[in-house]
C-alpha cells in the first residue's frame, strides 16, 4: 500500500463504523435508581426544593446540576474540516467526534448541537438563549469572518465559557508545537520569522496567541488568497470594510511592504504556519528551499496538508507538523480544547481568554520537553492523557490570575479535581466495553 492509499484508510472505516453503531455519543444517568420510588428525589416532588434553591441563586445551578460539567458544540456547518459549506445536517458527525473527544479526554459533557442559522447576529441570540442550561460553549466549524464577529459578541454578551476551536484550539496547539520545535533548532520565539499562509480563522486566532506568548508581529508575513498582506494593498479598504480583523493583521504585519504570493513570503522565513485549504501542491517543495536555515513547517490544512511531509522534508525541512494523526507530530486541537475546558469548568470561569489559551499550550510544550522532543518528537500525542489534568490546572490557574474565575482554586487542588474526573471518564469507558454494553466492533477493534 502507498503512502496516499495508507492515508486513506480513516475515510473508509469512518463510515463503516458510523453505520454499525448509529452514533458516537448518548446521554447516560449521573445518579442511580435503584426502584420507581428514587424518582421523587430525582423529580417530583424532591426536584422542587432544589428549583426553589436556584430561583433564590442562580449560581446554584452550577452546584446543584450539571451545568458545571456541560457544554454544547454548535456548528453552523458552513465550513466543516476540509469539506466547505455542507451544511449543519452534515457538520454532525463532526460535533459527535468531538463530544467524544471531549469526555473522553476531557471528562466534560457535550452535546452537539449543529444549528440552521447562517446570520451571525441571530447565531448569536441562540447560544445566548442556551447560557441557563450550560458552563460553556464551544463553537465549531464557523466560516471566516463571522466566526470572530460571533465569537467577539458571545465573549462580551454571556457570563459562561464561550470559544471556538478553530481559533484559540487551533492556535494553542500550533503555538505548544511551535515552541518546541523551535527549541530543536535552537531559535527564539521573539527572533523568528513567520510566513502564515492563509488569513482565516485558524491563522488570525494562531498570530493573536503567538503574540501574547512573545512573538513580534513585525517579523511575520501573513498570505491570503490574493497574496501578501500589506498595509497599501489596493484592497485594504475593502478588507477594512468586511474583515477588520484580517485588517488589523495587514496593519501589523509586514513592514517591509514585501509583495508577492506564498513563495516570495517564503523567502528568507524561519517558519511557515499553514492553515489555507487542502492539497497537497498549495505549498510547493522548491518554496521550502526557499526558507532560511532548519526551516520548521507547519501545513495544517485536513483532510490533506499543504505539502505532504515526505516531500517537506526531501526539500530541506528540519521539522514538519500537520494536522493529521497518522503522521509525526499532529498539531492537534484535541489535544488543547478537552483540558482548557476542563480547567474553565471547573473555576466556572465567565470567559476564556487568549492568555488562558497561551498558559494551557505552554504547559502543553513543558510535558512534553520533560518527557524528551525530537525533530519528529515536538508535541505530546493524545495517548499521554496524563498531559490533560496538567494543562486543565494550567488554564484553570490562569483564570484565577486573571479574575474571570467565579471559584478560585489553587493549581494543586485543580490540578486533583481535573485527574479526578478525566480518570472517571476512562473508568466508564473502560466498565462499558467491559460490561458489553458498547458493543465491541466486528472483528473485536477500530484499526487490525
Amino acid at each position: 500500500m502507498g503512502r496516499e492509499e495508507e492515508a486513506s484508510v480513516p475515510y473508509e472505516l469512518a463510515l463503516k463504523f458510523a453505520d454499525f453503531y448509529g452514533g458516537k455519543v448518548e446521554v447516560a444517568p449521573r445518579v442511580p435508581v435503584y426502584n420507581l420510588r428514587d424518582f421523587a428525589v430525582w423529580y417530583t416532588p424532591g426536584v422542587a426544593e432544589v428549583s426553589r434553591a436556584i430561583s433564590n441563586d442562580p449560581e446554584l445551578s452550577f452546584r446543584y446540576t450539571n451545568r458545571w460539567n456541560t457544554i454544547v458544540v454548535v456548528s453552523d456547518g458552513t465550513r466543516v474540516l476540509g469539506l466547505g459549506d455542507i451544511g449543519p445536517e452534515a457538520s454532525l458527525p463532526v460535533m459527535e467526534g468531538k463530544a467524544l473527544i471531549f469526555k473522553f479526554l476531557g471528562g466534560v459533557d457535550a452535546f452537539p448541537l449543529p444549528v440552521r442559522e447562517r446570520d451571525p447576529d441571530r447565531l448569536v441570540e441562540v447560544v445566548k438563549a442556551m447560557e441557563p442550561a450550560v458552563g460553556g460553549v464551544n463553537l465549531e466549524d464557523i466560516s471566516s469572518p463571522k466566526c470572530f464577529h460571533v465569537l467577539e459578541r458571545l465573549r462580551r454578551e454571556t457570563e459562561i465559557c464561550v470559544w471556538h476551536d478553530d481559533q484559540q484550539g487551533t492556535a494553542g496547539a500550533t503555538l505548544a508545537g511551535l515552541i518546541n520545535a523551535l527549541k530543536v533548532v535552537g531559535k527564539r520565539l521573539e527572533d523568528v520569522r513567520i510566513a502564515f499562509v492563509g488569513c482565516g480563522a485558524a491563522n488570525i486566532a494562531s498570530a493573536r496567541v503567538i503574540e501574547v506568548a512573545g512573538g513580534r508581529p513585525e517579523n511575520w508575513i501573513m498570505v491570503d488568497s490574493r497574496g501578501i498582506l500589506r498595509s497599501d494593498r489596493p484592497d485594504m479598504e475593502e478588507i477594512r470594510e468586511k474583515n477588520p480583523w484580517k485588517y488589523e493583521w495587514a496593519m501589523k504585519t509586514n513592514p517591509e511592504g514585501r509583495e508577492g504570493g506564498i513563495p516570495e513570503a517564503l523567502e528568507g522565513a524561519d517558519v511557515v504556519i499553514a492553515a489555507s485549504r487542502p492539497g497537497p501542491g498549495v505549498i510547493k517543495k522548491e518554496w521550502i528551499g526557499r526558507m532560511a536555515d532548519d526551516p520548521i513547517v507547519f501545513a495544517e490544512a485536513n483532510p490533506v496538508p499543504e505539502i505532504w511531509p515526505w516531500e517537506a522534508k526531501e526539500a530541506g525541512a528540519r521539522i514538519v507538523a500537520t494536522g493529521r494523526s497518522d503522521f509525526p507530530n499532529q498539531v492537534n486541537n484535541s489535544l488543547v480544547f478537552p483540558a482548557v475546558f476542563r480547567g474553565a469548568l471547573d473555576v466556572k470561569a465567565r470567559t476564556i481568554t487568549d492568555e488562558m489559551a497561551a498558559a494551557a499550550a505552554e504547559e502543553l510544550a513543558r510535558f512534553a520537553e520533560e518527557r524528551g522532543i525530537s525533530e519528529d518528537n515536538i508535541i505530546p500525542t493524545m495517548e499521554e492523557w496524563e498531559v490533560y489534568p496538567r494543562v486543565a490546572a494550567a488554564t484553570g490557574s490562569k483564570a484565577v490570575e486573571q479574575g474571570v474565575a467565579r471559584e478560585n482554586l489553587t493549581r494543586s487542588q485543580l490540578l486533583e479535581r481535573a485527574d479526578r474526573i478525566i480518570r472517571r471518564a476512562r473508568e466508564q469507558m473502560r466498565a462499558l466495553l467491559d460490561s458489553g454494553v458498547i458493543a465491541r466492533p466486528p472483528g473485536g477493534r477500530i484499526y487490525g
